[in-house]
């Protein structure tokens, strides 16, 4: 296959965006069936939540990766290439595997109007059942219920958190929302659950029940001290592992993950388990969340999308933020989140805030926000090249720090231009 033929074939993918979001199930199943019903022959770990799911995800794949198992990872979105959503233990899908899938159902997809997510994640399970991966760890996209992933039977299901967001699609309460994360429950599923809100846990105890499903709840098998979260299970003790991430809610998150793997596959290793969060980078490419860039000043890039994603991060950049000599924050965020609330908690860690805009149809623009700033009595730079910032900072005060933070599609464009 040519290179023009790969990038054709990429570029169609891409088009289906103008799909949009379609929640439903009988699109991706008919699609599932056209090409062979892939997704029978995963033995899946699936997992949903509000904030958390990428790193559980990668955690268990790194995991599972140190018990010497081979392992599909599917998560979304990706930063730079579309092929980081797509990996067999640690190493990309090839070009080709994507641009010959696109091309053998090219017809199909056209002629029934499938979504860029209902193709990629078909697309995802064709290739970790062609290439007979031991273990996949699946990640929800959007909800769990209606989500284009939730055609599994999975092994364990994985809900990492619960707060508010796209509440214009998955409720305005929290109740309704974790109905819609508590959707992936399948019949005697093992549930192992975050630490969640009253609301959630009482619908997730009740889908548990109607299903005939047990739940590991993380807060039943950890003991947090000030400097550090131990894990204790019948399989495992865990008391002293390195992290490479930081925050301590990543400290859950791996707790979570190997709590996952010990209950489900009855791994009773702690030297397997320490080593896959400890090589979680190495094993998996992990990438976007509290990364560093550049130290000295500090630039810092972190995902957090969300209200809370917010609150996780700034718990952890305030143990350290008065060794900074000045704090800049670069912002952008995308439509559906909660951008008064995540301004108003930024705003107090911050001297000076510029904010700027993303290449995605649901971004927030710069005077829209510049407006919501104003609103909150915030004085805001609008930013049209975040990579000249960047670069200033760099040359400027070596104990100043910049931290670009909010949606992902913001440090997929940063990362890439930086790249180029």
């Amino acid at each position: 296959m040519t290179l023009m033929n790969l990038q054709a074939s990429l570029e169609k993918l891409y088009s289906l965006h103008a799909f949009g979001v379609k929640l439903g199930l009988e699109n991706v199943q008919s699609f599932l069936e056209h090409i062979g019903n892939p997704q029978k022959q995963l033995k899946a770990f699936h997992i949903a939540g509000s904030n958390g799911k990428g790193s559980t995800a990668a955690f268990i794949a790194s995991i599972l990766q140190e018990m010497k198992n081979k392992v599909g990872l599917y998560t979304s979105p990706h930063f730079v290439r579309f092929n980081e959503r797509i990996k067999i233990n640690g190493k990309e899908i090839p070009d080709e595997y994507v641009a010959g899938f696109i091309h053998n159902y090219e017809k199909y997809i056209d002629e029934t109007g499938l979504t860029f997510f209902e193709v990629t994640t078909a697309l995802a399970f064709q290739y970790f059942a062609e290439m007979k991966v031991d273990y996949a760890v699946i990640e929800t996209g959007l909800g769990g219920r209606l989500d284009a992933t939730n055609v599994l039977n999975p092994l364990a299901v994985i809900i990492t958190s619960i707060s508010f967001e796209h509440t214009e699609i998955l409720g305005s309460t929290l109740d309704k929302i974790a109905r819609e994360k508590a959707g992936i429950i399948r019949s005697r599923t093992k549930i192992f659950t975050g630490k969640l809100p009253e609301e959630a846990v009482k619908v997730i105890t009740e889908k548990a029940g109607e299903t005939g499903s047990e739940i590991f709840a993380i807060t039943d098998y950890v003991i947090e001290t000030p400097s550090s979260l131990q894990l204790y299970t019948e399989e495992i003790e865990l008391d002293d592992w390195t992290m490479p991430l930081r925050g301590d809610y990543q400290k859950y998150n791996a707790a979570l993950a190997g709590l996952a793997v010990s209950k489900t596959l009855d791994e009773s290793n702690p030297n397997v388990i320490c080593r896959g969060i400890k090589n979680i980078i190495k094993n998996t490419g992990f990438q976007g969340r509290y990364e560093f860039i550049n130290k000295k000043p500090d630039i810092i890039l972190d995902s957090a999308h969300n209200t809370d994603g917010v609150i996780n991060f700034l718990a952890e950049f305030n143990r350290n933020s008065l060794n900074y000599t000045k704090k800049n924050l670069l912002f952008a965020v995308l439509k559906d989140k909660a951008v008064n609330e995540m301004l108003k908690l930024l705003s107090a860690s911050f001297d000076e805030i510029f904010i700027t805009s993303v290449n995605n149809e649901r971004a927030v623009d710069t005077t829209h926000l510049s407006n919501i700033a104003n609103e909150l009595g915030l004085k805001t730079t609008i930013i049209k090249d975040p990579v000249s910032l960047i670069n200033n900072v760099k040359q400027g005060d070596k104990e100043q720090c910049l931290v670009v933070l909010g949606s992902m599609y913001l440090i997929g464009e940063i990362k890439s231009a930086l790249q180029s």
